[in-house]
C-alpha cells in the first residue's frame, strides 16, 4: 500500500462534534505548527479522544489511535517480522506507520503501557524525530507532518502507573476536565438528541456524583456516560431506568453508593 493510500485510510472525512471550552483548539494548532508532542490530562470520558479526532479533522491530517494496555510490547508499536508463504516480511506497527506517512499518532491512556514500551517514543519526541527499528536495522526519519499525542487520567496515578519525568518533560501539556454545566448540557442535547430540560437534569445528577469523588467513588459520572443515558431516554427508555443502566451500574458495585446515586436520580426524574 502506498503512503497516499495509507494516509487516506486514516483520514477523518466528516467533522466530529466537539464543543470548545476555552482556547484549547488554538493552543493545539500552535503546538502542531511547531510539531510539539502534546500530552492531554483529564478524567475518563471528558472529551480528550474526541478533541484529538476533531483536531486531526481540522488540521486535515490522518489520525492513528492506539489504545494502550499493560500487555502492549514495543513490537506492537513499532512492528515485527511475520512469517508468510514467501518467508518472513516486516510489518510496521502503528507508531512506525504514523511516522512514515505523516499522521498524528494518539496513544490513549499511555500510563497503562509498560515503561519499557513507552521509552520507544522518546527519539520521536525531541529534535531528532527519528524511530530506530532495531530488529530491522532501519532508522525511520519522521515525516514533516508527524506529531505524537498522548493522554492519561491523573486520577489513576500510582507509583506503578505514572509517567517518568524523562517522558513527561518531552511534551507540552493540556489539562481537560468536565465542561461547565451550560456547555455540558449543550453537548448532551446535541449528542444524545434529548431536550434541554432533560440534558440539564442529567448534568445536575453528574455534578452530585462528582462531589462524591474520594468519598466512595473513584470517579464521578463522565460526560460520555451522560450521553449514553440521554441516548437511551431519546429511544423511549424511562429516565430512571436509563440512568440506572448508563450512570449508576457502570460506576459502582457498592450497594450504599448505588442507593445514594439512585436517590439523586429520583430527585430529578421522579
Amino acid at each position: 500500500m502506498t503512503d497516499t493510500a495509507q494516509r487516506e485510510q486514516y483520514e477523518i472525512t466528516s467533522e466530529p462534534y466537539y464543543r470548545p471550552v476555552e482556547s484549547e483548539v488554538e493552543r493545539f494548532e500552535a503546538a502542531y505548527s511547531a510539531r510539539m508532542p502534546v500530552m492531554l490530562k483529564g478524567p475518563t470520558g471528558c472529551g480528550k479522544s474526541r478533541f484529538v479526532e476533531y483536531m486531526a479533522w481540522k488540521l486535515k491530517k490522518p489520525l492513528i489511535t492506539v489504545a494502550c494496555n499493560e500487555d502492549m510490547t514495543a513490537s506492537d508499536l513499532v512492528g515485527r517480522f511475520l512469517l508468510d508463504a514467501n518467508g518472513t516480511r516486516w510489518q510496521d506497527g502503528p507508531l512506525t506507520t504514523a511516522a512514515r506517512i505523516g499522521a498524528i499518532c494518539y496513544l490513549d491512556e499511555i500510563v497503562e503501557a509498560r515503561q519499557d514500551t513507552i521509552v520507544v517514543i522518546h527519539p520521536l519526541t525531541d529534535h531528532r524525530r527519528v524511530l530506530p527499528l532495531e530488529k530491522k536495522g532501519e532508522l525511520v526519519q519522521a515525516h514533516p507532518d508527524f506529531q505524537i499525542v498522548i493522554s492519561y487520567n491523573p486520577g489513576y496515578q500510582s507509583m506503578l502507573k505514572d509517567l517518568k519525568q524523562s517522558t513527561k518533560q518531552r511534551f507540552g501539556a493540556m489539562s481537560f476536565d468536565y465542561p461547565p454545566a451550560a456547555i455540558e448540557q449543550e453537548i448532551i442535547a446535541h449528542e444524545a438528541g434529548v431536550d434541554a430540560d432533560t440534558a440539564e437534569k442529567l448534568v445536575q445528577i453528574a455534578q452530585r456524583s462528582r462531589n462524591l469523588k474520594g468519598h466512595g467513588l473513584d470517579e464521578g459520572i463522565s460526560t460520555r456516560l451522560l450521553v449514553y443515558a440521554g441516548q437511551l431516554i431519546a429511544r423511549g427508555i424511562a429516565p430512571f431506568d436509563a440512568c440506572e443502566m448508563a450512570l449508576i451500574q457502570p460506576l459502582t458495585d457498592d450497594p450504599d453508593m448505588r442507593d445514594a446515586l439512585e436517590a439523586a436520580v429520583k430527585t430529578f426524574f421522579e
